[in-house]
């Protein structure tokens, strides 16, 4: 109750003494929620959609990923692109536009590229021109049409299988560096993913979205040719194909979308401190890597390094060239991995699949064609594709050349890489020995470009600078010298001594 008896005044002192006295209340159950009634009053379950979500937890995820990216510098990159929009963007030069081009089919992977979207160019083409009807003038029987339709729907099928299996182990392989995410892998996941290969925010979680839709294009093309494969075209499940096909399609057709829409593809002004400036230039991402003898000490860099033996010489170490005969693939994964070109796994899996895969893919299809010349002309194809599948091995003796400044062979036209393509073409296992026994004759040396060689000699310039003034300063005095023995025995303190020297012998002079 309220008394009134004092008038306003009262009235006012006992609101206040009543809020005084609700504030205290307040804070006393404040003060004691923490302790009594919170575990009681919070719901378990809310409490665990809060915080064990599988939301949560990936967001807990990307963040801890992002930092571990943020640690790690960028690069500027050199790449082909970046060279062609530098090029467009001044004025079009056809000359250059024909040394790169020219620079681009050079390369052998290139050229089975090339081949490939020209194979799936002209087979699209055809199946595009029966199914509209325009040629009809040329094949009038309806069973012809039907014919030239299910030819043409299995070599496409045919070759995207291919092409799905041949870049599988590389999807594998970067899902792997994606859980994996060290800063070595985040340096190469971004050289492949990143525009300019440069640092986006949450980088790793648009990677794994892009990635993951790679892996459903492969399988929905897996599912698509099984079922092109293993049922004839009239007994084909549409809605099955028209599911699986509209997968294949989109799955890739989104993928670039998000790369070009997200973080990924935008460029990004990050401001970088002058310590992480120093810290980017004494760790760049481009390595150089040598050839060191293994018999004299110290590992001193071979400048002209020899193939160890000739391409004949496969029985000179028994134990690689029954590797090389016998398990090839193996061997060839093993001898990239230690000369720094990639994963053995996928190197591995990638030569298995480029000399084995066009030939059972080919005989496959060819099964579901009722014409004979159709049929053997597909199984031919195939060996011959199997066939060359041999030159991804002289690809990378390319490069292991180039990279390690190895004697080049000249006898196809004077053109090397025409020459280790043409060694691989017909003496594979040869080939694979002599690489393996040149990578067991020396030491791979791993040069990092870096100013220590820079600093080292500028730090025995100072410390034989220090030694002429301490050599001199002996000339003058001794005592002092006896009295700072130790100190003498560090150049940079030494640069100190002689900077302090006159001072102390003046000041002897003076007590003197």
């Amino acid at each position: 109750m309220i008394s009134v008896e004092n008038g306003i005044t009262n009235h006012q002192d006992e609101i206040e003494e009543s809020k005084g006295s609700q504030v205290k209340e307040f804070a006393s159950v404040d003060i004691s929620t923490p302790t009594q009634t919170f575990p009681s009053n919070e719901n378990p379950q809310r409490e665990f959609l809060k915080f064990g979500s599988a939301s949560a937890k990936f967001k807990e995820l990307v963040i801890e990923k992002d930092q571990i990216s943020q640690s790690v510098p960028s690069p500027r990159s050199d790449s082909l692109k970046s060279r062609f929009s530098t090029m467009f963007a001044q004025k079009l030069e056809w000359n250059s536009v024909k040394k790169i081009c020219m620079e681009w089919i050079e390369n052998p992977m290139n050229m089975a590229l090339f081949a490939w979207i020209v194979c799936v160019a002209v087979s699209g083409a055809i199946l595009f021109l029966v199914m509209t009807g325009m040629l009809n003038n040329v094949l009038k029987k309806k069973s012809e049409r039907n014919t030239w339709f299910e030819i043409n729907n299995q070599i496409l099928n045919a070759l995207f299988t291919l092409m799905c299996l041949y870049l599988h182990p590389k999807r594998f392989h970067h899902l792997v560096l994606l859980c994996r995410w060290t800063p070595n892998d985040v340096s190469a996941l971004r050289m492949i993913y990143c525009k300019n290969g440069t640092y986006k925010p949450h980088e790793w979680a648009h990677m794994m979205v892009v990635v993951i839709l790679l892996h459903v294009n492969c399988f929905a093309q897996y599912a698509l040719c099984s079922l092109n494969l293993g049922y004839k075209r009239s007994e084909r499940p549409a809605i099955g194909v028209g599911i699986t096909i509209s997968i294949a399609i989109a799955a890739p057709a989104i993928a670039g979308l998000y790369t070009i829409l997200s973080p990924l593809g935008k460029d990004y002004d990050c401001e970088i401190d002058e310590e992480s400036q120093v810290q980017v230039r004494e760790k760049p991402f481009e390595k150089k890597y040598a050839f060191a003898s293994k018999d004299q000490q110290g590992g001193i860099i071979e400048n002209r390094p020899k193939w160890s033996g000739g391409i004949l010489d496969i029985w000179n170490d028994l134990s690689l060239s029954y590797l090389s005969l016998f398990c090839p693939f193996c061997a060839f994964g093993w001898n990239m991995e230690r000369l720094g070109f990639g994963n053995m796994y996928v190197h591995i899996a990638t030569f298995m699949l480029f000399c084995m895969a066009p030939f059972w893919i080919f005989v496959l299809a060819s099964v579901r064609i009722d014409d004979d010349n159709v049929r053997q002309t597909l199984v031919a194809f195939g060996i011959i594709l199997s066939f060359c599948g041999l030159l991804y091995g002289g690809f990378w003796r390319i490069q292991m050349r180039k990279r390690f400044n190895l004697p080049a062979y000249k006898f196809c036209f004077g053109k090397p890489s025409l020459s280790d393509c043409t060694l691989w073409l017909c003496c594979c296992w040869c080939s694979l020995a002599q690489e393996a026994r040149t990578g067991n004759s020396y030491d791979i040396l791993e040069d990092k470009l870096s100013m220590k060689e820079i600093d080292t000699r500028d730090q025995s310039s100072v410390s034989c600078l220090a030694g002429q003034d301490v050599v001199s300063s002996k000339s003058d005095t001794s005592s002092s010298l006896e009295r700072r023995k130790d100190e003498t025995m560090n150049p940079p303190i030494a640069l100190l001594i002689q900077r302090e020297a006159p001072t102390l012998f003046s000041e002897s002079k003076r007590g003197k």
